[in-house]
């Protein structure tokens, strides 16, 4: 047993936590006749200036000629990492981009004590803070837009996008009344963006009328079982959501991505590949009324498990 546990843990630490992936699918969000529209999603990159694999992995996602990408936060890990961030993202910084951060772009992380995360309300510990406005002014001055509580509309690929961000959830820095308020109905794509998938916030963009929204912080839950999925998610989402495409209320869609990296303190995955998210996004064949929850029926009930 003790030979087998230390086989599993250097295959997690060694080798899966590097075995980067990319993942796709295809999501029938938009308005009906409206073209395809590509999205890069990625999230959690928890970059350290000497991982070079990562990096490199990361510079080769400009092959997938995505028409937008959506990056949900966790970008640093290390005081000196912006340089790093910014270079392995490459020619992406010249397409459209939306973004939001997350805890550990403000804050480094810690040592903790790793059954905290099984307790969802434990007490936060913050590092010594990281360099993030450094990190926002390199995204924005190439062209990504900062979405944290502001509604923007933009046009990419010919689909009118209405979007709208909120601060980390996981901080409690989410200010949701900034942006209440049903986005453009005569936008192609209604897309929210938050760092963590907190219920409270997805209830809110739900009933706001948001057709997508997309978030990371899980890391789909990095070490999880055969056969019974994620441990933990490390906030109030359940575990059948940790990671991957699902359906929130009768009539948005959630993606959560697992996410690039792992914190220094605990790097380590398993049954759960380091990935970024390749979205389709199609026309929805048909689109009932816009509101989060179906007349009648209450917001729990319309949640589909």
């Amino acid at each position: 047993m003790a030979g087998a546990a230390v086989l599993g843990i250097g295959y997690a630490s060694l080798i899966e936590r590097n075995a980067f992936a990319l993942r796709e699918a295809t999501l029938p969000v938009l308005e009906p006749g409206s073209p395809s529209l590509r999205v890069l999603h990625i999230s959690d990159l928890h970059m350290m200036p000497g991982q070079k694999l990562k990096q490199n992995w990361l510079r080769e996602l400009e092959r997938l000629d995505p028409d937008l990408v959506v990056n949900t936060g966790d970008n640093l890990s290390h005081q000196r990492a912006v340089p790093a961030v910014v270079q392995s993202l490459g020619s992406l910084l010249a397409r459209p981009g939306l973004f939001v951060f997350g805890s550990n772009d403000y804050f480094a992380p810690k040592p903790k004590n790793p059954f905290k995360y099984f307790e969802k309300e434990h007490k936060r510990t913050h590092g010594e803070p990281l360099p993030w406005k450094d990190l926002r002014a390199a995204f924005t001055e190439r062209g990504w837009l900062d979405v944290t509580h502001t509604r923007r509309e933009l046009e990419v690929a010919g689909v009118r996008i209405a979007t709208a961000g909120v601060d980390d959830p996981h901080l409690k820095r989410d200010r949701y009344d900034t942006i209440a308020g049903r986005p453009n109905p005569m936008a192609n794509l209604r897309l929210g963006i938050t760092h963590s998938p907190e219920p409270r916030v997805l209830d809110r963009f739900a009933d706001d009328g948001y057709d997508l929204v997309l978030a990371g912080h899980t890391h789909g839950g990095q070490l999880c079982l055969p056969f019974y999925g994620a441990l933990v998610t490390n906030c109030q989402l359940d575990r059948s959501r940790v990671k991957g495409p699902s359906q929130w209320g009768a009539h948005m869609r959630l993606h959560v991505s697992a996410g690039v990296g792992t914190s220094p303190y605990a790097p380590a995955r398993f049954c759960c590949r380091p990935e970024a998210t390749l979205l389709t996004l199609v026309a929805s064949p048909s689109r009932g009324p816009k509101q989060g929850v179906l007349p009648g029926v209450s917001r729990s009930a319309a949640v589909v498990r």
